[in-house]
């Protein structure tokens, strides 16, 4: 169900930094449910179904009515922001992304959502600075992050400088500079057509988690992609090797939030996000969720 889905997304957010952190997803949904009524659930969801087919004016009026029915929910504000920022209502949205990130500032969605709206209006986050709690550390992670993933390098080695050295900042702050240094001379290639990667521990890394997947030594590829996730933090390949390795081994709430993280560091990689969402809606599958497993399937773009 969709609250499931905003409760893996906190679990994500919250475990940025644990990347190995597993959560019982279907566990915390059942408990999140119990504290709503039948009204309030079908409200949501029916707004949902509303924003969906582009019906932002009849969205946004049964979104503020959950709001009636419990005014401090904060994902109740994210998608009033998300549904006046598709219907191009630019201050309206940009109120309800404050308002939601004011009481939750660690959460990266809600400050991914007041970026993309601030975006829109040709502003920067100085124009909310004082509104936000922007000293916050983790919210200037989310930043950081943020700006790498709109390609905004300049911006994110600036939040980054003013964070404390960490795991965190050194990989990201890697990944940027790989991304801003000038095109390199293409790596040789074998007579069979196979990219030699002298030198390079990620790309060994990922060939010989990729050879063990294709001999089904599940159980070795839980390990060594568990080890490399801790070791290398930002790269989506390991979380998803790590999380078909957790789904083989019949541990498909725990891939669920493995994979999950790993598509907040998925960069511009089609056929990766394929293998994601397959495994995504396997995992999805095995947990009886048959919504989330075709939401995912749906997802895979053809040709890759």
């Amino acid at each position: 169900m969709l609250v499931a889905y905003y409760l893996l997304v906190w679990g994500t957010c919250h475990a940025q930094e644990e990347p190995g952190k597993t959560i019982d997803v279907e566990e915390s949904s059942e408990v999140f449910l119990e504290e709503y009524t039948d009204e309030f659930q079908e409200t949501f969801f029916e707004a949902l179904k509303q924003k969906g087919i582009q019906n932002y004016d009849r969205a946004a009026n049964l979104f503020l009515k959950c709001k009636t029915l419990d005014a401090e929910n904060t994902v109740i504000d994210h998608e009033l922001a998300k549904t006046y920022l598709l219907d191009k209502k630019y201050l309206s949205a940009q109120q309800y992304a404050l308002e939601s990130l004011v009481v939750e500032p660690f959460n990266y969605w809600f400050l991914d959502t007041l970026i993309a709206i601030l975006d829109k209006q040709s502003n920067t986050i100085d124009a909310v600075k004082t509104d936000i709690p922007f000293d916050d550390g983790q919210l200037q992670k989310n930043l950081a992050l943020i700006y790498y993933k709109r390609k905004k390098y300049t911006d994110a080695l600036t939040i980054l400088k003013g964070l404390s050295k960490s795991d965190f900042t050194e990989e990201l702050t890697l990944k940027i500079q790989d991304s801003m240094a000038k095109p390199k001379q293409s790596p040789s290639v074998k007579s069979t057509g196979q990219i030699v990667v002298n030198n390079d521990p990620v790309k060994v890394l990922e060939m010989n988690l990729e050879q063990q997947i294709r001999l089904g030594q599940f159980r070795m590829v839980e390990q060594r992609a568990k080890d490399a996730v801790e070791t290398y933090p930002l790269q989506p390949y390991f979380y998803y090797a790590y999380g078909l390795a957790l789904h083989k081994n019949n541990k498909s709430t725990q891939a669920i939030d493995v994979l999950q993280s790993s598509l907040d560091y998925l960069f511009e990689n089609t056929a990766l996000a394929n293998k994601i969402y397959q495994t995504l809606s396997d995992a999805y599958q095995k947990t009886n969720n048959f919504s989330k497993a075709n939401e995912y399937l749906s997802k895979i773009k053809p040709g890759f």
